[in-house]
């Protein structure tokens, strides 16, 4: 899905080029990125992703900005599992719907952050995608020992070794 705008086109090698041409080539380019930033905000605002547990337990929806805006208990399973299964069971497939849906904005924003081939000066937004969403959205979701992974086990080992009530 290539978001990159309509860029004004730079003059033939060679071709002098004003001052006031660059600007108005780099007013331009920067009209289209905006044009084309507020298009992938408004497709994302209505975008979300809906997963299943690895068990089938448990499917969820998140949307882009991660909200969790729907839950279900399928088949009847979760009657027959304990509560720690459970709960682990929820935890993990809303992580990785989150996850899921954060490497979507990613790649949505993705071309905004690359510098222009036509005005240099233009170089491109950088974005902290692990400030916005954490360690685990730069790693590769099928990666053995992922961040997320460990960390959902470790949650479902505490909780197992909680003493029921």
């Amino acid at each position: 899905m290539n978001r990159q705008p309509n860029r004004p086109q730079a003059p033939a090698p060679g071709t002098p080029e004003s001052v006031s041409e660059r600007l108005a080539r780099a007013m331009a380019e920067l009209e289209a990125t905006e044009a084309a930033v507020a298009k992938a905000e408004e497709e994302l605002r209505g975008a979300s992703v809906t997963l299943r547990s690895k068990d089938r337990a448990v499917e969820v929806t998140v949307t882009a900005q991660g909200e969790l805006t729907g839950l279900r208990f399928l088949e009847n399973k979760y009657r027959t599992m304990a509560a720690s299964e459970l709960a682990a069971s929820v935890l993990d497939v809303v992580g990785r719907a989150r996850m899921q849906m954060a490497r979507r904005v990613m790649d949505t924003f993705q071309p905004f952050t690359e510098p222009s081939a036509q005005v240099p000066e233009l170089t491109g937004v950088d974005i902290d995608w692990v400030k916005i969403f954490g360690p685990g959205v730069l790693e590769d979701e099928d990666a053995p020992g992922a961040t997320r992974r460990r960390s959902a086990r470790g949650l479902r080992d505490e909780i197992t070794e909680d003493p029921e009530e």
